[in-house]
C-alpha cells in the first residue's frame, strides 16, 4: 500500500511547507536579534544591564510595579520622561540602562550619556560648527538617556546647551535622567534659578519619578569583601609583586 502524502497549495507537500515556514520564522527570529544588536550598540551603554540583576528587595524606596510598568515601553509611545532620584550607589545607573534595553528591545532607538559627557560633546560640536547635527540626531532618537546629572556643575554656556536638548525633545520623545540631588538642589548645576525652573517644567510634564534612597550597592559590597577577606589592608598589600605586579596568596 502506498504512502498517503498530503498536499498543500499548488502540490506542495506539507512537510516541506511546515519546513519552509520554520525556516522563515528562523529568519525573522535572527534578523530581530541582529537588529536589537544593532541598536544596543548604537545606544554606546555603559554596560549592558538588565532587571534580571537588579535587587529590588535592596531599595525600599523604589516603586517596583511602577518600573516593571515603565520596562513595557508604553511610556515612549506617549512620549513621557523618566527621572530617577536617590544616593549615590543606589542603582540609578542601572535601572535606567535595563530600561534602555527593553527600549532595545522592543523596537525603539537609544541614545546614552551622562551629563558631563554629553555638555562636553554639544560643546565640542558647537566649537566645530557642527551643533545643529548633533542637536537633530538627539532630538531623533526616541529616548535619550542622560545619566549622573547633578555631580558636575555646568558652565553656563554648557547648562545653555543642555537645556535646548531638553526643549527640543518636549512632547517629541523621551528623556530619562539620574540625578543624585532633589529638585530644589539642581540650580547648583545649572547655575541658573531662571533656567532650571524652565528646564524642570518641560522636564516634569509628563514624567514618572522614580526614588532610589538607601544604603550605596558598592559600599555594601566592599564592606562584604571585607569580612570574607579579614586580613588587614598591608597583609594584602604584601602579596603583590613589586617587578612584576603579580598577586600571589599572602601566606
Amino acid at each position: 500500500m502506498g504512502r498517503l502524502c498530503f498536499r498543500g497549495p499548488r502540490g506542495v507537500p506539507l512537510d516541506h511547507v511546515r519546513f519552509l515556514l520554520r525556516l522563515a520564522e528562523l529568519e525573522l527570529i535572527d534578523r530581530e536579534r541582529r537588529m536589537v544588536e544593532r541598536r544596543i550598540r548604537a545606544a554606546h551603554f555603559s554596560a549592558v544591564k538588565s532587571f534580571d540583576t537588579f535587587d529590588f528587595a535592596a531599595i525600599a524606596s523604589l516603586n517596583k510595579p511602577l518600573v516593571l510598568e515603565l520596562a513595557r515601553c508604553e511610556y515612549l509611545v506617549a512620549r513621557e520622561n523618566i527621572i530617577a532620584l536617590g544616593n549615590s550607589g543606589t542603582g540609578k545607573t542601572h535601572a535606567c540602562l535595563a530600561l534602555g534595553l527593553m527600549a532595545c528591545k522592543r523596537g525603539f532607538s537609544v541614545a546614552f550619556f551622562t551629563a558631563a559627557s554629553l555638555v562636553h560633546q554639544l560643546m565640542e560640536a558647537r566649537d566645530q560648527r557642527r551643533l545643529l547635527k548633533l542637536q537633530a540626531q538627539l532630538a531623533s532618537v526616541k529616548l535619550l538617556i542622560i545619566d549622573e546629572l547633578g555631580y558636575v556643575r555646568l558652565s553656563q554656556t554648557g547648562a545653555e546647551l543642555l537645556f535646548e536638548i531638553f526643549s527640543q525633545r518636549h512632547e517629541c520623545g523621551s528623556t530619562i535622567v539620574t540625578s543624585n540631588l532633589p529638585f530644589e538642589e539642581w540650580t547648583s548645576v545649572f547655575g541658573s534659578q531662571r533656567l532650571t525652573g524652565a528646564l524642570l517644567d518641560r522636564l516634569t510634564h509628563h514624567v514618572h519619578i522614580l526614588e532610589l534612597n538607601g544604603e550605596s550597592y558598592r559600599l555594601r559590597q566592599s564592606q562584604a569583601r571585607r569580612r570574607r577577606d579579614p586580613r588587614p589592608s598591608n597583609e594584602i598589600a604584601e602579596a603583590v609583586d613589586p617587578e612584576t605586579g603579580e598577586i600571589t596568596p599572602a601566606s
